[in-house]
C-alpha cells in the first residue's frame, strides 16, 4: 500500500535513485537559479543578449535601485498589512468553528461542515465579478481592508476543515472530564482545547501566511494603485512600457520570497509536528 524505503529495494535501484535524485533537484531549482543570477545581472549584460552566460560583474547594487528607484517597500508593506490580519482572522474563526463542528453533535453538523468545504471546490475565477462587484458596493474596493476581508472569507473554510478534523482526533475524554467538573463550554475551549491546538495553529498560520502572500490573483482584480497593492501585484511596475527591468523584477521577486521563507523556517518544529500529529500512537 506504501512505497518502500529505498534502503530496502535493490542495489540497482539505489544506484538509479541516487544518480536521479540530484537530476531532478538541479531541473527543479534552475528556474530559481536563473532568476537569482539575473537578480545579480547588470542592465548592460541584459541589454547585450548575455541571459544566460557569467555576469560582467555581480551587481549587488540590483538589490539596493530596486527599493530606490521603486514602491518595492510599500508593496511589501501592503502585503503584511493584508497578510497578518488574514492569518489572526482565519485561523481564529477556524478555531472556533473547529470546535463546534468537531466537538458538539447536532443534526446539521455534516450539513455546516460541508458548506464550509464547498466553498473551496469552487473555482475562484467564478467569483471574480460577483466579488468585485460586491466590494464596490461596500465601499472596499481598491483597499487592503477589503482584501483582508475576502481572504479571511475564503481561508475560513480551509482552515476549518483542517481545525475540524484535527480536534476530532483529540481524546474526547478530556471534555467529558471537563464538564463532569462543572466546567463551562467556553472555559473547555480556551483552557483545555486550545493549548492542545497549538500545533495545528503554528502550521496553519505558516500555510495560510504562504497562501495569502503568494497571491497574485485577487491583489490584482481587488487592488489598482500602489497605496494598496500587495508586493505580487507591485512587481509589475518595475516594468517599464518599453523595456523590462528583468534585473530589478528579479531582484524584487528574490526580495517577495523571502517572508514566507523565513516564517518557514522560524516555524518548522511547529509546523512538521502540526502536520505529523496523529500520525503515529
Amino acid at each position: 500500500m506504501f512505497p518502500r524505503p529505498i534502503e530496502q529495494t535493490r542495489p540497482l535501484t539505489q544506484r538509479l535513485y541516487t544518480i536521479a535524485l540530484p537530476i531532478a533537484l538541479i531541473l527543479w531549482l534552475f528556474p530559481l537559479l536563473g532568476v537569482a543570477m539575473t537578480s545579480l545581472r547588470p542592465a548592460s549584460d541584459l541589454a547585450q543578449g548575455n541571459y544566460f552566460g557569467m555576469p560582467s560583474y555581480i551587481a549587488f547594487e540590483n538589490y539596493i535601485s530596486v527599493f530606490r528607484d521603486s514602491d518595492l517597500g510599500s508593496y511589501m508593506l501592503n502585503s503584511l498589512k493584508v497578510t497578518i490580519p488574514t492569518v489572526i482572522g482565519a485561523v481564529a474563526l477556524s478555531c472556533m468553528t473547529g470546535f463546534a463542528l468537531g466537538i458538539y453533535k447536532f443534526r446539521s453538523n455534516l450539513v455546516v461542515f460541508f458548506l464550509f468545504v464547498a466553498g473551496n471546490f469552487i473555482p475562484f475565477q467564478i467569483l471574480m465579478v460577483p466579488v468585485r462587484d460586491l466590494t464596490l458596493t461596500l465601499g472596499m474596493y481598491n483597499s487592503w481592508t477589503g482584501l483582508a476581508m475576502f481572504h479571511i472569507a475564503f481561508q475560513t473554510g480551509f482552515c476549518t476543515l483542517f481545525m475540524r478534523n484535527f480536534i476530532k482526533a483529540l481524546p474526547f475524554e478530556l471534555i467529558e472530564a471537563a464538564r463532569v467538573e462543572g466546567v463551562s463550554e467556553i472555559q473547555i475551549f480556551w483552557h483545555i482545547v486550545l493549548p492542545l491546538m497549538k500545533p495545528a495553529i503554528a502550521a496553519l498560520s505558516v500555510l495560510v501566511f504562504t497562501f495569502i502572500w503568494n497571491d497574485f490573483f485577487w491583489a490584482t482584480v481587488l487592488t489598482t494603485t500602489k497605496e494598496t497593492q500587495p508586493i505580487t501585484a507591485g512587481l509589475s511596475s518595475l516594468n517599464g512600457q518599453w523595456v523590462a527591468a528583468w534585473h530589478l523584477v528579479s531582484a524584487g521577486s528574490i526580495l517577495a520570497a523571502l517572508p514566507p521563507v523565513l516564517m518557514f523556517f522560524l516555524m518548522q518544529k511547529h509546523f512538521i509536528a502540526g502536520l505529523t500529529l496523529g500520525a503515529v500512537k
